[in-house]
């Protein structure tokens, strides 16, 4: 049974996409697809089936192509039906949100001043109680879907931060911020702190904060009392970090499949994961992917 407790979902989906140029030059990031999905379906479908009330979409003002993708689109699927492709129109009406029973909010990062400034931007738009926050460009396959796991988790765990966490290799930990670790309950690492991109000899484990958060709602005073840190931006794992003492912290190690999408390597990855688990492309796979 789904719990109601987590109501929100915030997306930051403002960044500029730099590692995917020239591509994100004229599509965005997150509507970069997977064979034909595009990332933020994908996080939308996690999100609708975790229950979420409302999602807030953290974006910039020239990506206005993800609300136009986000939201229905009316004209689009009656001129696709008077082309006879009812099938097709009704495949657009059911991935778009429904405005009926999801309330969707976009607003603006007009600067890049990093991810806890990205959060901090929907606070007033988000609805009572713990809050999660959606990276899609982190995505996470499996079933049950990660955020759905997370807040079955988050019902039963002491803390009131939980992040999704995953082992990395040692010297991939100045990419992510790093859990110190104080002892593990089942699925739960419990911690004492979280560092931004530590070097790898300063790393207190190998235990990386991934893409899915649920925090405390407290998380926006504590972000709005955050100094600039690592690159200079307001860090949301600083801010967690500020609310230990108060709330506890614990990485949640997820059972679905990661796949970093915000790199090149991570989006061929995730391509040749779906395509697997689909016999149409089996005779491409074989013919491409074939050891020589």
């Amino acid at each position: 049974m789904k719990t109601k407790m987590v109501r929100t979902a915030i997306f930051p989906v403002a960044g500029l996409g730099t590692r995917f140029l020239p591509a994100t030059k004229g599509t965005p990031k997150e509507l970069l697809p997977v064979i034909d999905k595009p990332l933020i379906q994908f996080a939308i479908d996690e999100a609708r089936a975790a229950g979420v009330e409302r999602m807030v979409f953290v974006t910039h003002p020239t990506k206005s192509a993800i609300e136009h993708y986000v939201r229905d689109d009316a004209e689009l699927r009656e001129a696709l039906k008077a082309h006879g492709k009812a099938r097709l129109a009704h495949e657009l009406e059911e991935s778009a949100l429904d405005e009926s029973s999801t309330e969707v909010i976009f607003v603006m990062q007009n600067e890049p001043l990093g991810l806890g400034h990205a959060v901090l931007c929907a606070k007033t738009q988000v609805l009572p109680g713990p809050v999660a926050v959606v990276l899609p460009d982190d995505l996470i396959l499996g079933e049950p879907g990660c955020l759905s796991e997370m807040i079955e988790a988050y019902a039963t765990c002491s803390a009131k931060h939980l992040v999704a966490a995953m082992e990395v290799p040692r010297e991939l930990t100045e990419r992510y911020g790093i859990l110190s670790v104080t002892s593990q309950e089942g699925q739960f690492f419990h911690a004492d702190g979280v560092v931004e991109k530590p070097a790898p000899a300063k790393a207190r484990s190998c235990l990386a904060v991934i893409g899915r958060y649920i925090l405390d709602p407290s998380i926006f005073s504590d972000l709005e009392a955050q100094a600039p840190g690592a690159g200079g931006e307001i860090q949301l794992t600083d801010g967690i970090a500020r609310g230990i003492d108060r709330l506890g912290l614990a990485g949640f190690s997820i059972s679905g499949h990661r796949f970093d999408c915000g790199s090149k390597v991570g989006m061929f990855e995730a391509t040749l994961f779906v395509a697997n688990q689909n016999p149409i492309y089996a005779e491409v796979l074989r013919r491409y992917c074939a050891a020589p």
